[in-house]
């Protein structure tokens, strides 16, 4: 189907959101978090980076390279932006072997790095290469691409699922052996997400949705320290100096930042009571220094971004553009889902797990991914704009 085939009606509502070249809400709301994040980290990491060694006792050692980050993912997204959908889709199958190449070497020892019991990064000179984190974009652009190639096959088992089932525990074998378990909870739901909006026979998706309960529930009863972090979670007061550490400090800074505050810099948490305060519980530090008022606008952008993500994918889709509208859905996937998880964490409604902040936390390879899926987002919506516009693209 094209523009002139459809509805007069709908084809009159396209045109009229075709003003402009870019969703200046989607704009907007990315660049707002990438600000807001970088003046947080600085907050959150300042009298960590002064008491280290490591950092030279430089007080801005993790702002000036969070800004490196993000001045890299910006321009790695200007490049991204450049290259239209269709490449984007012919590329999707080799950048997942790549990432699975990836996910093999970062577990070979003396090759990937280890760092507080987990072989996550790969040692690239000055900076470290995090796969997990390109996984994330890799599975977007892979199950939207298996996704549009086999819409006639998705009320079959065999044909529709199976195959993508068998790929993505694949990938969840490697990710466990990390472990990240996190990262496998967030590429399992983007795939399957994915494959629900392409049209996945409802009953196999409800039996997928217990199967993976069962799943989990497995995976975190069979490895002790995930028993661990989930009986912490449950009662973090039993043992606030042990299990329930991080979560108890997170509770209290979210207690102590009330609806306004105490004031930007002025959190007592970050100062050594509160672990990973500018990766994992950067959402504490502004609960503690912005309060309510500051955690609502960070949800709130977020929430904007998903809803622009799924309307952008919803637009596509209406002209026929199945695959650019199922991964600008599967971004929306992705970061609201980790958002979610990440948030829930910090506010004691999840157990712990090591998942950032989208957009905001400190950490390359994540930041980069991000910037670069936010491109392809925007991507989209341009060739959707220019579509309905009668342009070519």
């Amino acid at each position: 189907m094209n523009t002139a085939a459809l509805t007069s009606r709908r084809r009159a509502a396209l045109q009229q959101r075709a003003v402009g070249e870019f969703d200046p809400w989607l704009l907007w709301a990315a660049l707002g978090l990438l600000m807001f994040g970088l003046v947080m980290v600085y907050s959150a990491s300042i009298a960590m980076a002064e008491g280290s060694k490591f950092t030279g006792h430089q007080s801005s050692y993790f702002l000036v390279r969070h800004a490196i980050f993000v001045a890299i993912g910006l321009v790695t997204g200007v490049v991204a932006f450049q290259v239209p959908l269709r490449f984007w889709q012919q590329l999707a199958p080799w950048a997942f072997v790549v990432g699975v190449v990836l996910l093999l070497v970062v577990l070979i020892p003396h090759v990937g790095r280890s760092v507080n019991g987990a072989q996550r990064w790969l040692p690239l000179g000055p900076i470290n290469l995090q796969p997990s984190e390109l996984m994330k974009l890799f599975a977007v652009l892979y199950a939207a691409d298996y996704t549009a190639r086999k819409l006639d096959d998705m009320g079959s088992f065999r044909r529709g699922f199976l195959p993508m089932a068998a790929v993505i525990i694949s990938v969840g074998f490697l990710l466990l052996r990390e472990p990240d378990f996190g990262a496998f909870v967030v590429i399992a739901a983007i795939a399957f997400g994915i494959l629900f909006l392409g049209g996945i026979n409802a009953r196999i998706f409800a039996l997928l949705a217990v199967v993976a309960v069962v799943g989990f529930v497995l995976l975190i009863w069979l490895s002790p320290y995930r028993r661990e972090r989930i009986l912490g979670f449950m009662d973090p007061w039993q043992d606030a100096f042990g299990k329930g550490y991080q979560l108890s400090h997170a509770l209290i800074a979210f207690g102590r930042g009330e609806w306004f505050g105490v004031g930007l810099g002025a959190s007592v948490e970050k100062l050594f009571y509160l672990p990973e305060a500018h990766t994992d519980f950067l959402l504490a530090v502004i609960a503690e220094e912005l309060g309510f008022v500051g955690v609502a606008v960070v949800v709130f952008m977020f929430a904007l971004i998903v809803q622009r993500a799924f309307a952008i994918g919803r637009q596509a889709l209406m002209v026929d553009r199945v695959f650019p509208g199922l991964v600008a859905q599967g971004i929306g996937i992705w970061i609201g889902v980790q958002s979610f998880i990440n948030m829930g964490v910090n506010m004691g409604l999840l157990p712990t797990k090591g998942l950032t902040l989208p957009l905001m936390s400190f950490g390359g390879s994540g930041i980069v991914a991000n910037c670069v899926a936010l491109a392809v987002l925007a991507r989209i919506d341009y060739e959707n704009r220019a579509l309905m516009r009668g342009q070519q693209v």
